[in-house]
């Protein structure tokens, strides 16, 4: 079976649908086990993920499925994926905890790829648990949200931008003096919680970065939100400032720093020099 775009957008819709009802509740917050991502799993993304392979085995797929509870498993026939190279990135519940807590800012992110690296990313959905806007792009087609072709905003070092920071605890002190160049411009600094969405927040113009020191950052919270932010004409880099690389894997983790064009070379300077 040939994976489109729409068949990846029914797919989120489908976990969306199911999904949506358990948003700050007490069923939905259950802590079950730990899952191949590190996270401890909750009721809500075991239900989200366990949606996702029945729909992915019904419709007869061969693909290596990457997702945050499951780690690595094949779907279909895994001689036939090894074959096609078709890979399946998800993470079933991005904001877990803003999810179980009822704070509307959570997703489901989905990103397909033709390959074995970051860069064979070719098709990514992101959709909003609690508005249902659906974020999507296909690479060398641009980015959209819904229907409508979305585009990363145009402010610079001179305006009054929206950043995002997450930042490690264990060096959260040292780490703000490093910030402090940019923290006494004024920006507005949020901390959101669903890596995805914020993703999709630059690739919109609704802010314009997000600043992740996190070592464990996974591939499979920023997946989709990597390819839809590229398709909006936004950039994401690791915090040296070199090009991302690595290979599609559930151990895949790495610090980045995503945003507009225009902040590109004032964030490397200030960032990624004193790195």
């Amino acid at each position: 079976m040939e994976v489109t775009i729409e068949f990846l957008k029914q797919l989120a819709i489908n976990i969306y649908e199911k999904v949506n009802p358990l948003l700050g509740t007490e069923e939905g917050g259950v802590k079950i086990s730990r899952g191949a991502g590190g996270d401890i799993s909750m009721n809500i993304d075991l239900v989200a993920e366990e949606l996702l392979i029945q729909i992915l085995e019904e419709q007869g797929l061969d693909i290596l499925l990457i997702s945050e509870e499951v780690g690595e498993k094949y779907i279909g026939d895994k001689k036939k994926a090894l074959l096609n190279n078709q890979v399946l990135i998800v993470d079933p519940i991005d904001g877990s905890s803003n999810a179980t807590r009822g704070i509307p800012y959570c997703s489901i992110s989905i990103a397909y790829a033709k390959g074995k690296s970051i860069e064979d990313i070719v098709k990514a959905v992101v959709i909003d648990l609690n508005s249902k806007d659906l974020y999507w792009a296909e690479k060398s087609s641009g980015a959209f949200l819904n229907e409508k072709p979305i585009q990363v905003s145009q402010l610079d070092v001179s305006d009054d931008c929206f950043f995002e920071l997450n930042l490690p605890t264990k060096s959260l002190f040292k780490l703000v003096d490093t910030f402090r160049s940019i923290l006494k411009k004024n920006y507005k600094v949020r901390v959101l919680g669903s890596s995805a969405l914020t993703l999709c927040q630059i690739a919109k113009g609704s802010m314009e970065a997000f600043i992740n020191f996190r070592e464990t950052n996974r591939l499979v919270d920023v997946a989709a939100g990597y390819l839809i932010l590229k398709e909006a004409g936004g950039e994401i880099f690791s915090i040296t400032g070199s090009k991302i690389e690595g290979d599609l894997s559930v151990f895949f983790k790495f610090p980045f720093i995503a945003s507009n064009s225009k902040l590109v070379s004032f964030l490397k300077k200030e960032l990624c020099s004193k790195i």
